[in-house]
């Protein structure tokens, strides 16, 4: 098991909140994800470290009303990232572009959750 201070430098702990969209018209600060990632200067992810530290790239879901969900950071082959919760892939939610996406205080990233896009903002990133 990985602990926080065997991690690398590059590590960060990425906090996602929903951003505006229908039926959350100022966005959600109570439904979001928790994502610990190595990111390079640019803010997005390092696919290198991570291949290096896969079983330390985690991720917490969190809604209003539901018990969390705890997973993985994971990439297909071809290079798309997911959240993986569980054996098989019925749980899983998809990041639009993850790869491309800067993960600094203000932007925003998609991520598909069962088939339907949603948008998060990046609220915080820190060093765990």
């Amino acid at each position: 098991m990985t602990k926080l201070n065997d991690l690398t430098a590059k590590f960060r702990h990425v906090r996602l909140l929903l951003a505006r969209e229908k039926g959350h018209p100022e966005g959600d600060r109570e439904e979001g994800y928790d994502v610990l990632a190595p990111l390079n200067r640019d803010g997005r992810i390092d696919p290198d470290e991570w291949k290096q530290h896969r079983a330390a790239c985690r991720v917490r879901r969190f809604r209003t009303g539901e018990e969390d969900l705890i997973g993985r950071l994971r990439r297909k082959p071809g290079g798309q990232w997911y959240f993986d919760y569980a054996d098989g892939d019925r749980d899983d939610e998809i990041g639009f572009h993850l790869g491309d996406e800067r993960f600094v205080t203000g932007e925003y990233v998609s991520i598909a959750r069962n088939g339907t896009m949603h948008t998060y903002q990046v609220a915080r990133v820190e060093r765990p």
